[in-house]
């Protein structure tokens, strides 16, 4: 790969609005995400983070401006947009993962069927990212027979299946009881560090000073902010992270 191709953004937005009828909630998003970037996108309720983050694999459509993914746009439907969500995996704050049937057969679906992979290498390939994520010994069970630790880290292996090129993660967390975050984080700490390319909602302050390259701040759909965590959370610079910043580091 050329340097330039290696400096150009693998995520971009330009100028992108979007409206749910009055309501203005995305505003001018401007962003750029690197090749193995992590992006920490934080904000109050309401600020437009969730529907940031599914614009980008067309869960939501723009009113205006221009996403692309390695420098193509976003197509509009059919098999390009199948493919489109494929290179993004995304990972929800509820787990998604089809009850009926086990863990195994949740991480194997998509590469069999959008991808023609062989039931033997699939399975392979899917033991060797549900022990990356530390439910190997799961594999025959139903989702609902694990903890909501271990389904959002199936629902993680699910989306590694696909061989992303961006892993989107809204609020991932955020259903979880609290001795069950760490599992999820480390196990995103774990990619961050394998340099996969992550764009990360989360309220998760001290996942966002360990793994973040950079983070956004979003308040009514604008990013307000952006900088390394280390700047970010010592020295924000406007009123509003400030004040978000002493509500939720307080507690």
């Amino acid at each position: 790969m050329s340097v330039e191709a290696a400096g150009a953004p693998l995520v971009e937005l330009r100028d992108v609005n979007k409206h749910f009828g009055e309501l203005h909630v995305l505003r001018d998003i401007n962003l750029s995400v690197t090749r193995g970037e992590v992006v920490v996108v934080i904000g109050p309720s309401g600020s437009g983070k969730s529907t940031l983050c599914r614009t980008i694999n067309r869960l939501e459509t723009i009113d205006s401006g221009t996403i692309t993914l390695d420098g193509q746009p976003l197509p509009e439907e059919g098999k390009a947009l199948a493919r489109l969500r494929a290179d993004v995996g995304m990972v929800f704050q509820a787990f998604n993962l089809f009850a009926h049937k086990t863990v195994l057969q949740n991480v194997t679906l998509g590469p069999i069927k959008a991808k023609g992979l062989k039931k033997s290498e699939a399975d392979k390939a899917a033991m060797e990212l549900l022990d990356r994520v530390g439910v190997a010994d799961q594999a025959g069970k139903l989702p609902a027979q694990l903890s909501g630790g271990q389904q959002q880290r199936v629902a993680i292996a699910r989306a590694l299946a696909m061989q992303p090129k961006v892993m989107l993660f809204d609020e991932p967390t955020s259903a979880l009881d609290p001795e069950m975050i760490n599992e999820v984080l480390d196990v995103m700490t774990g990619l961050a560090r394998d340099g996969m390319t992550m764009i990360v909602i989360t309220h998760e302050m001290g996942f966002a000073r360990r793994a973040a390259n950079r983070v956004i701040f979003m308040d009514a759909g604008s990013i307000v902010e952006e900088a390394t965590p280390e700047e970010f959370f010592t020295n924000a610079q406007s009123d509003r992270a400030r004040d978000f910043l002493s509500k939720i580091l307080t507690h």
